[in-house]
């Protein structure tokens, strides 16, 4: 506990980005948007961490999203919606561009910003009661491109439109089905369940785990041919210690021991 409202702890190769704003259900104040650059420079910095995981600290809540109360003021004050705007996105653009894996582990509601946090995180999961949404109508706000296409890209254009359109609330099984969530676990177990996700990756070559991460958002931004980027990390591979270890792992029958960090 460290009585910021959101902030980062480490526990080995894991790291949970913890939003705690309980009685608030999570809600996100602009203070709160700006200071997920600084962690995710953090995780990003740490050779320890292997794989990040953000929660809410809540049962109840992974984040109901974006706190309404500051929103006052932002249709008349210019210079406060562009800060508002900026530490929004600066705050989801850090989480996106984050190198290692990023799990999202979602209980109960998960709204607004706090959706499109769990969209930045390369896999997510939810507890049954969980629910999804991205309400944006029923305030009488658009998004940016930037902010809709993490969405459409994980769901499609029809499910977007289903969710954008209504502002509705998406139960788990649904979320599921439609690919917004990778897995639902019970309530009692989605911890213990991300933590064994998250060991499985950390076992595996970290420089592989971040190429194929960077190759596959490659994929996702539209490139559909070989890129120099993607060429030379497919390439440099072959050079590396955890290609020499993975190999000689296989053929000794044991398990590889990767140091790439």
């Amino acid at each position: 506990m460290t009585g910021a409202p959101i902030y980062l702890e480490k526990d080995g190769e894991l790291a949970w980005v913890v939003i705690d704003r309980p009685d608030k259900l999570g809600a996100l104040s602009q203070a709160m948007w700006e200071s997920l650059p600084g962690i995710a420079a953090e995780i990003e910095a740490d050779p320890a961490v292997k794989v990040a995981v953000v929660k809410g600290v809540s049962e109840k809540a992974f984040s109901a999203g974006a706190d309404i109360a500051e929103f006052e003021g932002l249709n008349t004050d210019t210079a406060l919606r562009d800060a508002n705007r900026a530490a929004i996105t600066n705050g989801l653009r850090a989480l996106t561009r984050i190198s290692k894996p990023t799990i999202a582990m979602v209980r109960g509601i998960c709204m607004g910003g706090g959706c499109a946090i769990a969209l930045t995180c390369d896999i997510r999961f939810a507890s049954p009661e969980a629910t999804l949404g991205i309400p944006p109508a029923k305030l009488g706000l658009a998004y940016t491109l930037e902010d809709m296409k993490q969405l459409v890209d994980v769901v499609g254009p029809s499910h977007a439109k289903s969710m954008m359109f209504t502002g509705r609330a998406v139960p788990s099984a649904e979320a599921l089905a439609i690919g917004l969530v990778n897995a639902v676990h019970p309530l009692d177990a989605i911890e213990r369940e991300t933590r064994d996700f998250a060991a499985r990756i950390a076992r595996n070559s970290q420089y592989s785990v971040r190429a194929l991460k960077k190759i596959i958002g490659l994929i996702a931004s539209g490139a559909d041919a070989e890129t120099e980027e993607s060429w030379t990390l497919a390439m440099d591979a072959y050079q590396g210690e955890d290609y020499r270890e993975g190999v000689a792992a296989f053929l000794g029958k044991r398990p590889p021991k990767f140091t790439f960090s």
